[in-house]
C-alpha cells in the first residue's frame, strides 16, 4: 500500500491496511450481520491469506474478498464452509463508484501476499474469539472459559439420555475438534469430539441423544454466538496438538418415542416460522418416525 493506514470503507465493515495485515473493523448498525457485530473487529496477518478476488456484486455493488489459507482461521475452520454468503467476514461489500479504488487496494494485497505460503497453514494465524464465552442452545447452556467446555441441561429440551448423563464438563485436554452444524439448517448442533478414539466410535450418532454435543433450534444456538465459541473452543483444542477429521456414524440405536416427538414437534416449529419448505417437512417427518 501506499502508506500504513489507508483505509477502504464499505457496507458493514472498513479495511485499514497495514505493512503485514489488514484489520477489519466490523458496523454496528441494525442491518449489519449479527456474525460481524459480535466479531466487532479482526486483525488478519497477510501471511493467513493466499489470494484477493474483486468481483461484481449486486445492485450496483462490487466485492472484494480475501481468501483465507485452510487452517488458517479457527473462525473459518469451524464454519466449514457453511456461512452464508452475506455473513462472511472477508467480504467486503462496495459501491461500483469505488471499483477503481477497490482494484488498486486488490493489487497492492496481492503483491504483498507472501507467495511461499499459500497452501495450508500448520498452525492457526488469526486469533480466536476471546473468551469467557456462552450461549442457550435449545437443550441446554454453553460455556467456555478458556480451559474447560460446560453444558447444563435445560429441562424443557434435553432428551432423556442427557438427563441421565447429567450436566457435563470437558477440558481441553480431553478433547481432539469441535463439530459444528449452522442453527440455520435443522438438526445443527455442537458437538465435543474426543481424544479417545474408542469413546469417539461409540458415541451416539444423534447429536440429541450425545452427551458430548447440544442442539440448536428456532432462535437457539445463533450463528453469531455458537460459532465464535466453536472456534474459540477449536483454538485451544488445536494448541494441544492436531485436531482429529470429524467422523459421522452413519446409523445409531432406536430412538425413545418421547424423543421423536420432541424432534417433530421442532421441526413443525421451523415449518410454520417458514424455514423449512412443505417438502422438507414431509420428508425430515417420516425420516423421524421411521426411526421407532
Amino acid at each position: 500500500m501506499s502508506r500504513m493506514g489507508d483505509v477502504l470503507a464499505g457496507f458493514h465493515a472498513a479495511w485499514e491496511f497495514d505493512s503485514d495485515s489488514v484489520l477489519i473493523r466490523y458496523e454496528r448498525g441494525i442491518r449489519t450481520p449479527k456474525l460481524f457485530q459480535a466479531l466487532g473487529e479482526r486483525r488478519i496477518p497477510l501471511a493467513a491469506l493466499s489470494g484477493v478476488t474483486l468481483t461484481p456484486g449486486r445492485r450496483g455493488t462490487v466485492v472484494l474478498r480475501a481468501e483465507p489459507r485452510p487452517g488458517a482461521d479457527p473462525l473459518t475452520e469451524a464454519a466449514a464452509g457453511q456461512l452464508k454468503e452475506n455473513c462472511d467476514p472477508y467480504r467486503l461489500v462496495l459501491p461500483l463508484e469505488r471499483e477503481t479504488l477497490a482494484e488498486y487496494y486488490a493489487d497492492e494485497l496481492r503483491a504483498r501476499l507472501p507467495q511461499a505460503d499459500d497452501g495450508p497453514a500448520e498452525r492457526f494465524l488469526v486469533p480466536a474469539p476471546e473468551v469467557p464465552l456462552q450461549f442457550k442452545a435449545y437443550d441446554g447452556k454453553a460455556s467456555f472459559d478458556g480451559r474447560t467446555v460446560h453444558f447444563r441441561w435445560f429441562w424443557t429440551g434435553a432428551s432423556s439420555a442427557k438427563w441421565k448423563a447429567g450436566d457435563q464438563s470437558f477440558a481441553v485436554s480431553e478433547l481432539s475438534g469441535v463439530e459444528w452444524r449452522s442453527p440455520e439448517v435443522f438438526e445443527g448442533h455442537l458437538r465435543l469430539l474426543r481424544r479417545d478414539a474408542d469413546g469417539q466410535a461409540g458415541r451416539p450418532a444423534q447429536a440429541d441423544q450425545d452427551p458430548a454435543a447440544v442442539v440448536f433450534g428456532l432462535g437457539y444456538g445463533p450463528v453469531h454466538e455458537s460459532l465464535p465459541f466453536a472456534a474459540a473452543v477449536l483454538a485451544a483444542v488445536r494448541e494441544r496438538g492436531p485436531v482429529a477429521a470429524v467422523a459421522v456414524a452413519a446409523t445409531g440405536p432406536r430412538r425413545d418415542p418421547a424423543d421423536i416427538a420432541e424432534r417433530i414437534r421442532h421441526l413443525g416449529e421451523l415449518h410454520q416460522a417458514g424455514l423449512v419448505t412443505d417438502e422438507e417437512f414431509s420428508v425430515k417427518k417420516a425420516e423421524l418416525l421411521a426411526e421407532l
